[in-house]
């Protein structure tokens, strides 16, 4: 099992209120990166807004409150320097699962199925467990680069 601090990322201190259904996104890369909740929702909005809709995504862009497409979070994460680390492959099955064991030490945002999530140093920071009792697979995570080493 991996432990759990109950976080909003920062949310309530960035003033937002009301019920937000689609903002892991931003609390997330605003816990792993230690940015402000309102400066990352910032960021994923103006990203958002340059995205074309399109039939398969109805129309839909990137919003940091109600959900951010993977171009979008992406493109924010490599601009801020983070590499992503693939742990699953097409056909591979889970390997990697949210759990404290599993996952290098360090500040990432882990993807998972349909939601992303800050890990620091093996700790899990979100509104919610998400691990499903360590049987969460993990998809891969971001995680920022020290050096052109890495």
């Amino acid at each position: 099992m991996i432990q759990l601090v109950i976080s909003d990322g920062g949310r309530a201190a960035a003033g937002v209120k009301g019920k937000v259904g689609g903002d892991c996104v931003t609390r997330a890369i605003a816990t792993a990166t230690g940015m402000e909740y309102g400066e990352v929702a910032a960021a994923l909005d103006a990203l958002g807004a340059k995205e074309r809709s399109s039939k398969r995504r109805r129309g839909m862009k990137s919003s940091s409150r109600n959900g951010v497409y993977r171009a979008c979070y992406e493109k924010l994460l490599t601009s801020l320097g983070w590499k992503f680390t693939p742990t699953m492959q097409i056909g591979s099955g889970c390997r990697v699962h949210l759990r404290e064991d599993e996952l290098p030490g360090g500040r990432l945002v882990v993807v998972l199925s349909k939601h992303l999530v800050a890990v620091i140093d093996g700790v899990l920071y979100d509104n919610h467990d998400p691990s499903r009792r360590g049987t969460r697979c993990v998809y891969g995570y971001y995680r920022k680069v020290l050096d052109s080493n890495t």
